[in-house]
């Protein structure tokens, strides 16, 4: 059984969708174990008590300096030994000893098509700000293992989401979210749990995947 350790800071919609697909048997083998967020006012801890899963607040405020946030943000992602460690919606800069203690264990969902629209400053409603301004007519969600750069880990799954006209930054959010972010995550869960993942040469090799389906 996959265990899964759940880091949020908002609403948790991501979160919900990988609950639910726990609850309809689309996610298998897998469960979460604890979610954690930086935000205590977070919904999502909510959602997890709900789920009867332990929800845990570990917020910078409430530390010295970054560092003793960051070590204290680690260690309580370890008490849980998670087997693969999920960013759904996590707006914490990832510290580098946070990545060697879960190499390729790590993943996250980007609300565009990487390697457009990603990097520093690319993350929530401004990657869909961005996407207007520059018109494109195609953008999605990408779910990608997480390394010390920004957004340049090894890439899992993507879907593709039209552009309509008359969009607002709103708008293409929540239709990125429902079309493409939470299909493709619980999808990249449930080939993680059922070990159909692997990684080699910097690229995600999956067996027996016919993209596309989703």
């Amino acid at each position: 059984m996959l265990r899964i350790a759940v880091l949020v800071s908002g609403g948790g919609t991501n979160l919900q969708a990988i609950l639910d697909a726990i609850d309809s048997g689309k996610i298998t083998n897998a469960e979460v174990v604890g979610v954690l967020s930086n935000n205590p006012k977070a919904y999502a801890l909510e959602r997890a008590k709900k789920h009867g899963i332990e929800a845990v607040c570990v917020s910078p405020k409430n530390f010295a300096d970054r560092a003793a946030f960051e070590d204290a943000y680690l260690a309580q992602t370890q008490k849980w030994h998670p087997d693969l460690v999920v960013l759904a919606g996590c707006m914490v800069v990832i510290p580098e000893k946070m990545v060697k203690a879960f190499p390729n264990r790590m993943i996250n969902i980007h609300p565009a098509l990487i390697p457009s629209f990603c990097g520093r400053g690319y993350y929530g409603l401004h990657v869909h700000e961005k996407v207007l301004e520059r018109g494109v007519r195609v953008t999605g969600a990408t779910v990608h293992f997480v390394d010390a750069g920004t957004d340049t880990g090894p890439i899992i799954l993507q879907k593709a989401v039209y552009v309509q006209d008359g969009d607002t930054p709103e708008i293409l959010q929540r239709r990125v979210m429902e079309q493409a972010e939470w299909k493709i995550m619980p999808e990249a869960i449930n080939l993680i749990a059922n070990g159909r993942v692997n990684v080699s040469d910097g690229k995600v090799h999956i067996k027996d995947y016919v993209y596309g389906k989703i």
